[in-house]
């Protein structure tokens, strides 16, 4: 993902578990971010369930953000994700990006995978932005309308995935390779 170090580095902003005392303001940034909203049902139905995290982005106090995602064995699949309207376009989203895809590498799982309505182009560049591309189009996707989604995917690089403890060929930091 393409991050600077400043966002690697805010510490303004506390990215941590959500937890049943957030729920007021996760709904307010849901009902704030989407027209086709969750419900507190919803969130809780998801988050009963055993692979399923949710976590807040938190600013002097204030949730900020959320994410809601499944762990499965090689990838994560994001649910659910937004930012207050009011903190938007501050780096927070990219922030929790970066969080998470810092769990794909420590925990040997390979890609996040995520659906975004057709009509949601703010979603759709920004995830375009921190790495993620289009894999389809999902037909008729949602109950609630016929619109369709897009299925969007950011796997790690194996740069990413490597380990700073794995040893390297000494060699090949002057640029020689195999195939001179």
């Amino acid at each position: 993902m393409a991050f600077t170090r400043a966002q690697r580095q805010d510490a303004t902003i506390q990215i941590r578990w959500l937890i049943r005392r957030d729920m007021p303001d996760v709904l307010s940034i849901e009902r704030g971010s989407f027209e086709y909203a969750w419900t507190e049902e919803d969130f809780l139905c998801c988050l009963r369930q055993r692979n399923c995290i949710g976590m807040v982005a938190e600013r002097d106090g204030h949730i900020v953000g959320f994410m809601i995602y499944e762990l499965h064995k090689s990838r994560l699949r994001l649910l659910n994700f937004a930012i207050d309207p009011q903190a938007r376009r501050q780096g927070i989203g990219a922030q929790m990006m970066l969080r998470l895809a810092d769990k794909l590498s420590q925990q040997r799982r390979r890609e996040i995978i995520l659906e975004v309505r057709e009509t949601n182009l703010a979603a759709q560049l920004f995830f375009r932005a921190v790495g993620f591309v289009a894999l389809g189009v999902l037909r008729d996707r949602y109950d609630d309308t016929t619109e369709d989604a897009y299925l969007m995917r950011y796997v790690l690089a194996d740069a990413e995935i490597a380990s700073p403890f794995t040893s390297g060929n000494r060699i090949d930091e002057y640029g020689f390779s195999d195939a001179a």
